[in-house]
């Protein structure tokens, strides 16, 4: 009987799907890791190819997808219960935004939430706009709000939509292209689809590990007054984060809620400090929204900006690669969005994620950022010149949170809370790639915990290459464009089938 179980789960796991990915992920650590500069270089020339010939093609599909955002939530779409038409939501309303904002890239936007501002101070595209009061804290706010969440909320209710309403038992990329593809999506376009999913999927992972866990090192280094390797740390930390986020998914959806829960709790207690108790209040709220009515009031000529005579560059090295960045994010977050909106109507779906996560997100980067930048234009801290002479965010951030009262308090809930976000976006990740690995899962059934437990390990290989090879951060973004490329045409495919099988489903009523 045992062996007839072990027989029929090895029969509905799609070894393609699981085993092509581990052969690309081992392939490409090895060239990271004996050939860094190689690969490096190669890997620049392709993004340059994609981001700066064909940067159009990222802005139309970003601003694009955030439009329908509102067209759907706002149409007769909006009505429409992920679920059963009398069924209620699994969650509460802080539960299930708490799950959605850590899914994605919440402790990326911890990180960047320091900082960003800085990069674009140093950017003579800003020069070019006005001061760096005026601009340099507008746009972390475009560049992390609308647009990128507006991805994540179209495609978590078109993938609830497949799974609760339609109960589609193939938990793939593909198949939320069926209603257009039809026949075709179990040939060799969803195969396709599939594969360039996982890469995808593989290739946000590694880009958000490679650039955001340096920053712990840099925490405990500070925190113990040593001056440990930070690749050797950045490592250990990679592993400790793979162990607590492997320890709760194998507890399931439970200990995912737990700690998503917790996350948030941490996430906002940090920021309530920074902003009652940094002295820059007044400054932060002022600026904030300040920077806020700019980005609205700029808002279509911010998302269509190309900078035709490359004068700067600006959209090409960063408002593309973010697009860049949620695209290949948008294989494992919506997917879980969608999984944990059951009972939620579409337009609740998608305006309670703009409310609960662009607002914590925009929240994060006024305070935080605005902290900083206070302290900077008022002459009480030189973080440009920090930047300078050190060369990456990181020391700049331990600069910024030295000047805080109690900064070793602040280092500890720091380190927490990013471990934290980073295993509860990896539960999800985990989760959904596990999914992946099976031809067919029934509504509410979940993955053999063996296959969970190779995706928690397999997710974390690429990020120790990269970090291995110190790849700059203009590599880590060429990383996600690349993958992005082929999945925006993706994008665009899933969200014209479920407008189709919605209305599709709206005329059977």
């Amino acid at each position: 009987m045992e062996k007839n179980t072990k027989d029929f789960e090895r029969s509905k796991i799609d070894w393609m799907i699981t085993l092509l990915p581990l052969g690309i992920i081992l392939v490409l650590c090895i060239l990271f890791f004996f050939l860094p500069e190689q690969s490096n270089k190669i890997i620049s020339q392709i993004r340059f190819v994609l981001g700066d010939t064909f940067g159009v093609y990222y802005l139309i599909i970003g601003l694009g997808v955030f439009l329908i955002s509102f067209y759907v939530a706002g149409s007769k779409y909006g009505n429409i219960v992920l679920g059963k038409p009398d069924e209620k939501p699994k969650y509460s309303f802080f539960a299930w935004g708490s799950m959605m904002f850590t899914a994605g890239l919440a402790a990326d936007i911890l990180f960047y939430s320091f900082s960003e501002w800085i990069l674009y101070a140093t950017d003579p595209h800003i020069a070019e706009l006005g001061s760096i009061q005026d601009w340099a804290s507008v746009y972390p706010i475009f560049h992390w709000s609308l647009i990128p969440w507006g991805f994540y909320l179209v495609l978590a209710v078109a993938f609830g939509f497949m799974l609760h309403v339609r109960k589609r038992e193939r938990q793939k990329y593909s198949e939320a292209c069926r209603p257009i593809l039809g026949k075709h999506t179990d040939g060799i376009w969803g195969r396709l689809i599939d594969l360039l999913a996982v890469f995808a999927l593989i290739a946000g992972t590694a880009t958000t590990f490679s650039l955001a866990t340096p920053l712990m090192s840099s925490v405990i280094n500070e925190l113990f007054h040593v001056q440990l390797n930070r690749t050797v740390v950045t490592i250990v930390i990679l592993i400790v984060t793979c162990i607590v986020y492997t320890y709760s998914l194998l507890h399931g959806f439970k200990g995912i809620s737990i700690l998503a829960k917790s996350c948030v709790y941490l996430f906002f207690g940090l920021l309530a400090f920074v902003l009652f108790f940094g002295g820059e209040a007044k400054y932060i709220i002022e600026t904030g929204v300040s920077a806020l009515g700019r980005m609205f009031q700029n808002f279509f000529e911010l998302a269509t900006y190309t900078d035709p005579q490359r004068t700067t560059s600006f959209p090409q090295n960063w408002t593309i690669f973010y697009w860049a960045y949620w695209m290949v994010w948008c294989v494992a977050a919506p997917f879980f969005i969608g999984n944990i909106s059951k009972g939620r109507t579409v337009r609740q779906t998608i305006l309670g994620g703009y409310v609960f996560g662009v607002g914590s997100t925009i929240v994060s980067f006024i305070v935080l950022g605005n902290y900083s930048l206070g302290l900077q234009v008022s002459g009480k801290a030189d973080f440009l010149a920090i930047y300078e002479n050190a060369g990456d965010l990181y020391e700049v951030i331990i600069s910024i949170i030295r000047t805080l009262p109690c900064a070793p308090l602040v280092l500890v809930l720091l380190l927490i809370t990013m471990v934290a976000f980073y295993a509860t976006s990896f539960d999800s990740i985990a989760l959904i790639a596990s999914c992946y690995s099976y031809h067919r899962l029934k509504d509410g059934e979940n993955p053999h915990r063996m296959i969970q437990l190779m995706w928690c390990v397999l997710l974390i290989l690429l990020p120790m290459a990269l970090v291995f090879s110190e790849s700059s951060m203009s590599n880590l973004q060429s990383v996600s464009i690349i993958a992005a490329f082929p999945i925006g045409a993706v994008i665009v495919l899933i969200v014209s089938s479920f407008l189709k099988d919605a209305k599709k489903y709206m005329g059977e009523k």
